[in-house]
């Protein structure tokens, strides 16, 4: 069994957040611990914004409890009422979010009939005890490097093992490729944005970084790749030209690492499209449709290579 790094700081920040409620002897103290808790968030910048909501929607039912509880009295219907009210404003003024942790300072106000200031000042100790304790504990968050590396790693494996198998299908060593690796990758770019989007969040001085770059970069390769599947038929085992595009599928497997800019690999690939164009035309229609898949092939390996090429040149800028 595993224990996530939010399952602790729950289990650190709601018995500290009581502890504290009840060494300055407020009334209510669990209170303190369930704000705590709601306010436990996977990232530095949900936290800040959930303080932020919880705090002004704490407020502002405080104003509201007074207006309508000592206005109309305490009882169901004047909460029903009060909600009526209460969450269209939160809606509009953008706090929803903090709702929640309104409901308990209004339900405390019901149960104590009243809303004097001793208990007023309590409700806001309770709430700032919760908050307080819940963004001190987010400020620390995880490195998601080994995260980060581990996705990027199997990725590039995946390209890799596609490549090698794609080079050994036009050499006729094998009959079919992995296409499930594919939708293997599509996943991993699933993680790998959940990844950025926490990494952005943790560290506000990071707009965009060289990893949302990098995938961004291998998502549209992703594209390229799944073109070039379609593409790999058996009859284009059947031409000489296929050995030579198979060679060039190698050397790229042996070139995956992030940092080769591919420019040798670009002029192979220029050097194989002037070779078709100065061949011979094609005398039947299997030959005139190989020609195209080969044609189109190399299309989309100058397309992938080039994504890669403009975005190590953008980087090293």
């Amino acid at each position: 069994m595993k224990i996530g790094y939010r399952t602790l700081k729950t289990a650190i920040a709601a018995p500290l957040a009581i502890l504290i409620a009840e060494l300055l002897q407020l009334e209510g103290v669990g209170s303190a611990g369930i704000i705590a808790v709601l306010c436990i968030q996977p990232t530095r910048k949900q936290s800040f914004l959930t303080a932020w909501h919880r705090i002004a929607a704490g407020l502002l039912s405080i104003v509201f409890a007074f207006v309508i509880f000592e206005g109309l009295g305490y009882n169901p219907l004047t909460v029903g009422i009060l909600l009526i009210l209460f969450i269209p404003v939160t809606n509009w003024l953008k706090i929803a979010p903090g709702i929640v942790t309104s409901l308990v300072i209004l339900f405390h106000f019901y149960a104590a009939e009243t809303v004097d200031i001793p208990l007023v000042i309590n409700e806001i100790a309770l709430m700032f005890i919760g908050i307080g304790l819940a963004l001190i504990l987010n400020l620390y968050m995880p490195n998601l490097d080994n995260s980060f590396q581990e996705v990027k790693n199997q990725v590039e494996a995946n390209y890799q093992q596609l490549f090698r198998e794609i080079a050994g299908f036009l050499r006729g060593d094998r009959a079919t490729l992995s296409l499930e690796l594919l939708a293997q990758t599509r996943q991993l770019f699933n993680q790998a944005s959940d990844l950025v989007q926490r990494d952005q969040e943790n560290n506000f001085n990071r707009q965009e970084s060289w990893l949302k770059n990098y995938f961004a970069m291998r998502e549209i390769q992703l594209l390229a790749l799944e073109r070039m599947a379609k593409l790999i038929k058996p009859k284009l085992v059947t031409v000489k030209q296929a050995q030579q595009i198979a060679d060039l599928f190698d050397d790229m497997a042996d070139a995956i690492y992030p940092t080769n800019p591919v420019q040798y690999h670009l002029e192979q690939v220029d050097d194989l499209l002037k070779r078709f164009e100065r061949q011979d035309l094609p005398q039947t229609r299997e030959e005139f449709e190989v020609r195209a898949d080969l044609f189109q092939l190399l299309t989309e390996i100058n397309h992938y290579l080039t994504v890669k090429n403009q975005t190590i040149k953008t980087a090293n800028e």
